[in-house]
């Protein structure tokens, strides 16, 4: 248990107000307020480069990099679907979104088995005495009310970052947990959407409605005072990345998921400068939320808060920041999968520490790990595992050797060298990557006789993390 300190305005009334509450409360109930605050600040479509203390020179993240310094940074963090509402859906219930039917955005009003409401993040928290409190982007096929917590605020930008100072700032009689969600880098997405649409003259309704996505997203495409566009791709647009081109032996079934005449467009048309403009709007879109995140980390030190609460960030998925000439979510790339994953609790989590080497679900580790910092049993029906140990530096007895993320027509298992997705359909069916030999997935090994070995193993492996899981791989994605 953390040691808390609290500092004391007057002497004689807090003694007093100490020794009425210790006659009155007995230690099963004042237990509770020892117990650490929780914040979990959520973005929306960031990729687990696009942090500047991941080494990403084309962006500059001070708040993010802040909780990195103290705390954990895990390199190897995965969502559970690289697509907003069942990654969400699985963040906020600690199970694969599979397990309800749900393959992307579509599912988000199927209904909820009442078994899996009753482990919800906020249920599970406020169960144990939390006050629990939800602002921002929701978009699962649960309610806040449902997911067991209070509507702090339903802005997911500016407004959002001003209801959290706010929150933290009033007098709180229980701890916390606070979910802060946060719309961007996502208003990203609008690029591909106007441009389509004005090529082509197709009504995109997605448009219809954005006012504030396409401001930001006008903004985040602004060059900097004083350059020429000339001098701006020369110097200053981040370039192309090393695995820009469209790798050998990929599925034609990789947009299945996705096959909107827009990414299509996109990946097809676009010439050099409109992929690299995308990258330098999609970094200014992530510090433009990072700013506000920054708000809500300043209030928790202005108000003495930070000494007994953990904050951890993540994002639902990432964005394929023009890797394989692609933009968007969906496709089961490491763009698309890999997400950050910061864990920081001041004197607890081992400051600066890089976890390069643990395989970490965000859908499913995430409640078993903000369990286990706050003393709450995790519920034995969830197969996640906390990760705290990680956090603070320590090896766990062991660890799980693969993972698996969903996607709308694939599945897929990521081992520590491989990476193996299945398709539903196409040709081929398919993927099988050496991670360590080619991290930017540029060939797919799967038709290579030399890795047949590999690759049975992986479709193996593949059902029995389905198994442990008490669910059941569709047989679309079984190759005999």
């Amino acid at each position: 248990m953390k040691t808390i300190t609290i500092v004391l305005t007057s002497v004689a009334a807090s003694c007093a107000v100490w020794t009425a509450s210790a006659q009155t409360a007995s230690v099963r109930a004042a237990e509770p307020a020892r117990r650490p605050n929780v914040i979990f600040i959520l973005t929306d479509q960031q990729h687990a480069g696009m942090l500047s203390c991941a080494g990403n020179p084309h962006v500059k993240t001070p708040a993010m990099d802040s909780l990195a310094a103290g705390g954990a940074r895990f390199e190897r963090a995965y969502c559970g679907n690289p697509v907003c509402a069942p990654s969400r859906m699985s963040m906020m219930s600690g199970v694969l979104p599979s397990q309800i039917g749900m393959e992307d955005n579509t599912g988000v009003r199927l209904p909820v088995p009442p078994a899996v409401l009753a482990n919800t993040m906020g249920q599970v928290f406020r169960r144990a005495g939390y006050e629990t409190a939800y602002g921002g982007k929701v978009h699962t096929p649960m309610s806040v009310p449902d997911m067991g917590f209070d509507v702090l605020s339903r802005d997911e930008r500016e407004g959002l970052a001003d209801a959290c100072a706010e929150f933290l700032r009033k007098k709180h009689d229980r701890p916390f947990l606070l979910v802060a969600s946060f719309i961007n880098p996502h208003d990203i997405c609008y690029i591909a959407l106007r441009d389509f649409a004005e090529k082509t003259g197709v009504r995109e309704r997605l448009l219809d409605n954005a006012r504030p996505e396409l401001q930001a997203l006008g903004e985040a495409l602004e060059l900097p005072a004083g350059v020429s566009r000339e001098d701006f791709f020369a110097r200053i647009c981040p370039p192309l990345p090393a695995n820009f081109e469209i790798p050998e032996g990929e599925p034609d079934s990789v947009l299945g998921a996705d096959p909107r005449d827009f990414r299509v467009h996109a990946r097809r048309n676009w010439n050099a400068e409109q992929w690299r403009l995308h990258r330098w709007a999609y970094a200014r879109l992530t510090e433009r939320v990072d700013a506000e995140i920054g708000r809500v980390l300043a209030a928790l030190r202005e108000t003495g808060l930070e000494d007994n609460t953990l904050v951890v960030f993540s994002s639902d998925h990432g964005d394929m920041d023009s890797a394989h000439r692609l933009e968007h979510k969906s496709v089961l790339y490491e763009e698309a999968t890999r997400v950050p994953l910061l864990v920081s609790f001041k004197g607890v989590t081992k400051a600066g520490h890089v976890d390069r080497e643990h395989l970490v679900s965000t859908g499913l580790d995430l409640i078993p790990t903000l369990c286990d910092f706050a003393g709450i049993p995790s519920p034995p029906e969830l197969k996640g595992r906390s990760v705290r140990e990680l956090a603070e530096g320590r090896q766990p007895k062991s660890w799980r050797d693969s993972l698996v993320v969903e996607s709308g027509r694939a599945r897929m298992l990521r081992t520590n060298r491989y990476k193996y997705v299945v398709h539903a359909s196409g040709t081929p069916r398919e993927q099988l990557i050496d991670l360590q030999k080619d991290p930017g997935e540029m060939k797919n090994l799967a038709s290579d006789p030399a890795r047949a070995d590999v690759l049975n193993e992986h479709r193996r492996l593949l059902r029995i993390r389905y198994q442990e899981n008490n669910e059941t791989l569709g047989e679309q994605y079984v190759v005999p």
